[in-house]
């Protein structure tokens, strides 16, 4: 079995590939992706034009370190393309809304019904009762609240 791996190289790469891959697979960290990929290709490239195996370490390492730059680098251009989610971050997705206060404020803090729950608020000033607000900022779990202009 050793001697038909070494006199056909490209079969212990292209099992070094599938089984790095396969680990990746149950790991889900991401190290192993890039290694595995450049082992398949090395594996191709020693089938397509046979080498020493110096030159197939040189080339696994090499490809394992560009496949890991250009994934690093699709990642920094991705992140940027995409705004930040608001998913299951409702206080966020509250900023900008209008509401009407309830209750007034005291203090500058008070309560506001939005939908089926009910937010602490706080603002700069007391507000009666009836006044229309708009939320400005979340900080932590309060809403932070200025009066809208008509």
């Amino acid at each position: 079995m050793i001697g038909e791996l070494l006199s056909h190289p490209w079969w212990l790469w292209l099992t070094l590939g599938g089984l790095l891959l396969a680990a990746e697979m149950l790991g889900t960290s991401g190290y192993l992706l890039w290694s595995g990929v450049a082992a398949v290709l090395v594996g191709l490239l020693v089938w397509l034009v046979p080498l020493a195996w110096e030159w197939q370490g040189l080339s696994f390492a090499v490809l394992t370190v560009l496949a890991a730059l250009w994934w690093h680098r699709w990642l920094k251009h991705r992140d940027r393309r995409h705004p930040p989610s608001q998913l299951n971050q409702r206080g966020q997705q509250l900023i900008g809304r209008q509401l009407t206060l309830d209750a007034p404020l005291v203090n500058g803090f008070g309560h506001v019904r939005v939908g089926d729950g009910n937010w602490r608020v706080q603002a700069d000033e007391d507000l009666p009762a009836g006044s229309l607000v708009t939320v400005v900022a979340v900080e932590g779990i309060t809403l932070r609240i200025v009066r809208s202009q008509p």
